[in-house]
C-alpha cells in the first residue's frame, strides 16, 4: 500500500494494488495490520452510502464525538472533499478534494476534526467507509457545502441536496467543533 500525503498532510490518499484480468478484478479494501503499521486508528462501523449522479453529502462531521473516516468506492465515482474544522489549525477552513473512481484501487483517509462530504459523478456511486467512533445522531453536525467562505469547487451545477444539508450553517457559524491538537 502506498500513502500519499494531499495539500492537508493530515489527509491522506491510500492506494492499493488491484488486481484485474479476464475474470474481473480482485482488490483488499482493509488489512488490519497494514493499516495498523501505517498509523491508522483501529475502525468501529462500517456505513455504506448510495447517491445518484449530482447528489452533494456533506459536508458532515460530529461532535464531541468525532470521526475519522476511511472512504472507498465500490460503484462508479465520487468527488470526495475533506474540510480542516480543527479550531486553531493553521490549516482552519482549507479543503482538499480528489476524485476516487471504483476500482482504482485509491482510498482516501478523512481524519477526526475534518468535515467530509462528496459528490457523485456517475449515474449511481457506491461508497464504503469505515469509521473510527460509532455513529451518533445527537452528535450529527453539517456544514454549509457551498459556503462561499470554503469555496469548493463541486464539479455539479445544479445539485441535489439534502434538506438538512441545505439548512446546514456556514462555517463561520457552526458552533462547536474540534479543537486542534
Amino acid at each position: 500500500m502506498r500513502i500519499t500525503e494531499t495539500a492537508l498532510p493530515e489527509v491522506w490518499l491510500l492506494e492499493h494494488p488491484v488486481h484485474a484480468d479476464a475474470r474481473g478484478r480482485f482488490e483488499e479494501l482493509w488489512r488490519a495490520d497494514d493499516y495498523a503499521a501505517a498509523g491508522l486508528p483501529p475502525f468501529v462501523q462500517d456505513n455504506h452510502s448510495t447517491s445518484l449522479r449530482g447528489v452533494i453529502r456533506g459536508l458532515h462531521y460530529q461532535f464531541p464525538q468525532i470521526q475519522g473516516k476511511l472512504v472507498s468506492v465500490l460503484c462508479g465515482a465520487i468527488y470526495d472533499v475533506a474540510v480542516d474544522i480543527r479550531v486553531g489549525s493553521p490549516r482552519f477552513g482549507r479543503f482538499v478534494a480528489v476524485t476516487l473512481v471504483a476500482g482504482d484501487g485509491r482510498q482516501l483517509w478523512v481524519p477526526p476534526g475534518f468535515a467530509h462530504g462528496f459528490c457523485a459523478l456517475g449515474e449511481t456511486a457506491h461508497v464504503v467507509y469505515k469509521v473510527t467512533a460509532p455513529w451518533r445522531a445527537a452528535h450529527e453536525r453539517a456544514i454549509a457545502w457551498d459556503d462561499p467562505a470554503l469555496a469548493i469547487p463541486w464539479p455539479v451545477a445544479d445539485p441535489v441536496v439534502s434538506e438538512r444539508d441545505r439548512a446546514a450553517p456556514r462555517l463561520a457559524d457552526a458552533g462547536a467543533l474540534p479543537r486542534c491538537g
